[in-house]
């Protein structure tokens, strides 16, 4: 029989009998096990029961959850952040006592893992003697995505489980690895069945308790340097170096820090190599990056609260329709088909279902082609969507989607038409880029059941969908549309009806930013180099080009014209003068830049000579060189103002979804973490600072009174 020797809110350590103690996390009314400070402290108080009870002779690690451990608990990162660098890495270090206890028991120790054991939960496994893993488990490093490293000895003990390279690849990658592939790393020492796990872990056990597997020479190697000569870690770490810092992502600095951590550590045993990844963790967590990327993931929890929040108030969707095929439609309903709802999809030209049709089996081809689909489940997909001409069917849909071309004229004659053969509960959703909800909504005998769906380009990728409330629009309908848009594998951020909505209005400025810092003689290739070294995948000047200058422009005299207290130029538009000289960006290969086809088949863009002498037609004070830091400051800067505007007026429920909004719509820089997030790590006093200095260049630059105020009380957008 069992004894209890330790309890806990997170872990509980019994007697088996025969001199095993079983060590099991499992937290208190929670679904998985994580490393929160009460998790840690509990991890120190078992094992020193373990330590003390001298009749005990072997430990068991195992978890009650479906999981192991998860990881670290997130939520507790802000206040860390918090601390000065020297802080954190004291703090760590307190920490990593209780898994060097572990790790250092008198007793052999083997762990069972199941399910996941991710970041502190595998760096937990790595502190004890065996691992012996379930065939479905999963296990990796990942705290490079949330701009950090590994805090609890990962950096230490995978380099001494395994080796440098497998510690290197790991820990740089974030990305998890299933049982076969830890086993070959030598990562994990067993795998078994899941049902299985646990009486394989214990007859490793036993076999240590006998002597028969000989835990104290991995323990001299855990506490060791690593067994490389200079000339070969030297050689080994400067390749991973050079691999890495190709591959991280600008302004992301974990991943090389990780390995140049590791580097330093090479040649110290444990207490050492611990002390340099406590130091250099503190460094870490100081980075935007890390304030970033971890406030980022936690936005996304936030967001999924929202979105069961939403499914509790919205009507069942079984069965869709997209009103409007071609490029477009054929888009929206593959996305859908391919999670599961099928698909009505009409047009009244068979050219255009076609074109829709093709659309869709091209993307399962490619599917298909990359392994992450069958053929048999390809051809379910596209028999789901269903081609026609008329509106057949169209009694028993829950929702339409319709994306006819972008005229309220056309919009409002389709939309009539459509509400008279829906059920009288059935949700339509306009997918419109800059059409008002309430302009559309005018004719309509039940507004209640219309809302926007604004898809970005391309449809099947993009993640982001903007789910726009009208002045009469329902919650249950908002609701509806938020569920299917998760149901969609997309993000949708509800906003309020205004010009471009969220994400194009708080867009414009940066596009007319850009405008303006040509018209005042700056070179177009030097603002798109200064951007993208900031972060931007590409600068403003080639971002137009592939949007199509036509379009580009287009799109920003409508919302400008939405907003003419501030968005209404007063320059040579530059974006203008391309159009009227024909040139409309990578459609026809000639915009800021000329592009030419490689051979494989892509738009390669080159700098035109007379690209530089058409816009002298824009420069009535000739050219002008501009600093990296000016022209970033002149590009950001209204970005931040427009969105502290949109957050003021209500248009978006909060920072987080406003940012979020931006990240997933724009490919804002990730280490940015949104404009408000920005903002935040500039200071809003710095803010105010540069909309003073920038005020000159009229409203775009001048912040709305409420952040100012928030400046002055030292206040920010996020806690």
């Amino acid at each position: 029989m069992s004894a209890t020797l330790f309890q806990g809110k997170s872990i509980r350590v019994e007697s088996l009998g025969d001199g095993l103690a079983e060590l099991c996390f499992d937290r208190e009314n929670d679904g998985i096990n994580k490393l929160d400070k009460r998790t840690v402290a509990e991890l120190g108080q078992a094992v020193a029961v373990i330590e003390q009870d001298e009749t005990i002779r072997g430990a068991l690690v195992s978890s009650a959850k479906d999981v192991f451990i998860v990881g670290a608990d997130i939520t507790e990162f802000g206040a860390m952040f918090q601390l000065t660098a020297d802080e954190i890495a004291v703090f760590n270090g307190v920490q990593n006592r209780v898994f060097t206890a572990l790790e250092t028991l008198r007793v052999p120790s083997v762990v069972a893992i199941n399910g996941f054991a991710l970041g502190g939960g595998l760096e937990c496994a790595l502190a004890c003697d065996f691992r012996v893993m379930s065939a479905t488990a999963q296990v990796g490093l990942p705290e490079v995505k949330l701009g950090l490293f590994p805090g609890f000895g990962g950096t230490v003990r995978l380099p001494r489980v395994a080796n440098a390279q497998v510690a290197i690849d790991w820990i740089a990658s974030g990305a998890p690895s299933k049982a076969e592939a830890a086993r070959a790393a030598g990562v994990v020492d067993e795998i078994t069945a899941p049902e299985a796990l646990r009486e394989a872990a214990l007859k490793l056990l036993r076999k240590a308790v006998a002597g028969e597997a000989d835990w104290k020479s991995r323990r001299a190697t855990k506490d060791s340097a690593l067994p490389l000569s200079v000339e070969h870690a030297g050689a080994l770490f400067a390749a991973g170096r050079e691999k890495v810092a190709k591959q991280s992502p600008k302004h992301q600095p974990a991943a090389l820090a990780a390995v140049e951590v590791m580097e330093a550590a090479a040649s110290q045993g444990r207490e050492g190599a611990l002390l340099l990844e406590a130091r250099g963790f503190g460094a870490i967590c100081k980075t935007q990056a890390a304030s970033s990327l971890v406030q980022i993931f936690l936005n996304d929890q936030v967001l999924k609260k929202k979105f069961k929040a939403h499914a509790r108030n919205a009507r069942p969707l079984k069965q869709a329709a997209v009103l409007g095929a071609g490029i477009m439609g054929g888009g929206i309903a593959y996305t859908s088909a391919l999670r599961g709802t099928p698909v009505l999809m009409k047009d009244i030209q068979q050219k255009q279902l076609d074109l829709g049709t093709g659309e869709a089996q091209k993307l399962l081809v490619r599917q298909v082609k990359s392994g992450r689909l069958k053929q048999e489940t390809a051809d379910a997909v596209l028999a789901s969507i269903r081609p026609q001409l008329d509106y057949a069917g169209f009694e028993q849909v829950d929702a339409v989607v319709e994306a006819v071309v972008e005229s309220i004229k056309v919009k409002h004659a389709v939309l009539t038409e459509l509400e008279n053969v829906l059920r009288d509960d059935a949700v339509i959703a306009s997918n419109t880029s800059s059409l008002r909800i309430d302009d559309l909504a005018a004719p309509l005998k039940r507004p209640e059941n219309f809302v926007g769906m604004h898809f970005f380009n391309p449809v099947p990728m993009m993640p982001l969908v903007e789910v726009i409330r009208g002045s009469c629009t329902s919650d249950v309908a908002a609701s509806t549309i938020v569920g299917y848009g998760v149901a969609m594998g997309k993000t949708p951020i509800v906003v309020k009806d205004c010009p471009g909505f969220l994400v194009n209005r708080i867009l414009t400025p940066y596009m007319l930013a850009f405008s303006h810092l040509v018209a005042d003689g700056a070179d177009f290739v030097a603002v798109d180099q200064a951007m993208e070294a900031f972060g931007w995948p590409m600068g403003p000047a080639y971002l137009n080009d592939v949007i199509g200058l036509d379009t580009a422009v287009h799109v920003n005299r409508i919302i400008s014209d939405g907003y003419p207290d501030r968005m209404k130029w007063t320059w040579a538009y530059s974006g203008e003068l391309l159009v009227n000289m024909g040139r409309l960006g990578q459609k026809n290969g000639f915009g800021y830049y000329r592009y030419e086809t490689d051979p494989a088949g892509k738009p390669k863009k080159r700098v035109a000579a007379d690209t530089y002498e058409l816009l002298k037609a824009v420069q009535p004070n000739g050219k002008r060189d501009f600093s990296a830091q000016e022209i970033v400051d002149r590009m950001m800067l209204p970005l931040i103002v427009e969105g502290a505007r949109a957050l003021e007026d209500g248009i978006v429920g909060s920072a987080i979804e406003l940012d979020m909004a931006l990240l997933l719509g724009l490919g804002l820089p990730q280490y940015l973490g949104g404009v408000l997030k920005y903002a935040d790590w500039l200071g809003l006093d710095r803010v105010v600072s540069l909309s003073d200095r920038y005020a000159v260049l009229g409203p775009m630059y001048q912040v709305p009174q409420k952040l100012r105020e928030m400046a002055a009380r030292g206040e920010r957008y996020y806690p």
